[in-house]
């Protein structure tokens, strides 16, 4: 057994004052220094509260409790909430092993049969929604372009979402599937609720980092082989994760913005327009537009997210370099 200790911060978020090491408060402010990763462990203790799953919430809340001052009136009430859990899933238990009494004659092998009874083996990665809309998706590219590229850009489209989904579940957060939609995309269901603009941002980002990764491999696969076909997805999946980080509605790179201060809008507004030049790549300048846009939101964040601007900008400039390598091939050539 071994209890983890919470990361050392060298700066507060906050008001910038110096921390000193493995401190849980900050001495200027009085801020929490591990807020933000908090907020990310109640918002999945809520949900599995409401699942009633009582027991994994109350190891969530368990984990919070390292990153709180053992004084504080917020460690009180984490100790209060995981008592009465405690009750809830002891209560709990006693129903389930009614309800799964009639699989102890299976033996050693019961747990198995109550995992696949309850359909959790398959909920995880097979879903019937996610594997029929997969499937009609992939029947959609296959009858216009064909095999070959029907599969591979569905492929690439799976890659994004799955970006979306590794990082909502290595936060901890509970996620479905991807659900996919023939001619408009796809998209991953997650509960953002009680999780902080910045955490957000990163969850956002996540995808069409996924997606370079896979235009990457379809550009490097055409330069050993020279097939079109390999040039046309590296081209088309590079295009569409730009297109997606334009700063807008409900685009991946809307919600990535949300945290950025207004300094950091106008620069990666500013940044986009000198990516557009030195790459040549007009659809930059609609990721630089709706930056400059998004500058006159109201609701701005007054703390910055250098980090998540630095990603974004990567990303954006990873996608960039791949779309001057392989210019647009006509789907089909």
């Amino acid at each position: 057994m071994s209890a983890v200790s919470p990361e050392s911060t060298q700066e507060c978020s906050r008001c910038k004052g110096v921390l000193a090491p493995a401190a849980l408060v900050c001495g200027n402010c009085h801020a929490l220094v591990h807020g933000e990763r908090l907020e990310e462990l109640a918002a999945s203790a809520r949900l599995h509260e409401e699942h009633q799953e009582f027991a994994e919430a109350r190891n969530v809340w368990s984990s919070a409790l390292e990153l709180l001052p053992p004084e504080s009136a917020q460690a009180g009430w984490v100790r209060g909430n995981t008592k009465r859990l405690d009750g809830l899933a002891a209560a709990s238990a006693p129903k389930a092993a009614a309800e799964h009494g009639w699989a102890r004659k299976w033996g050693p092998v019961a747990p198995i049969v109550i995992l696949l009874a309850n359909g959790k083996f398959l909920l995880a990665l097979f879903k019937l929604k996610f594997l029929f809309s997969l499937g009609t998706f992939v029947a959609f590219y296959w009858a216009l372009y064909g095999a070959k590229f029907g599969v591979g850009f569905a492929i690439l489209i799976l890659v994004h979402e799955m970006g979306h989904f590794v990082e909502i579940k290595r936060r901890g957060l509970p996620a479905d599937m991807p659900v996919f939609l023939p001619g408009f995309g796809a998209y991953v269901r997650w509960s953002a609720l009680g999780v902080s603009a910045r955490t957000r941002s990163y969850v956002s980002l996540a995808g069409p980092l996924a997606g370079c990764l896979g235009a990457a491999v379809c550009a490097y696969l055409w330069m050993q082989t020279g097939d079109a076909l390999w040039i046309g997805l590296a081209s088309l999946s590079a295009l569409l994760n730009v297109l997606n980080l334009i700063p807008v509605w409900v685009l991946d790179g809307g919600q990535a913005i949300a945290a950025f201060t207004r300094n950091e809008r106008i620069v990666l507004s500013a940044a986009a327009v000198l990516l557009a030049a030195v790459f040549g790549q007009a659809a930059l300048l609609l990721v630089a537009g709706g930056a400059a846009y998004r500058a006159f939101d109201k609701d701005i964040p007054v703390a910055p997210s250098g980090a998540a601007m630095v990603y974004y900008l990567a990303v954006l400039t990873a996608l960039a370099c791949i779309m001057k390598l392989a210019p647009t091939v006509p789907i089909g050539h």
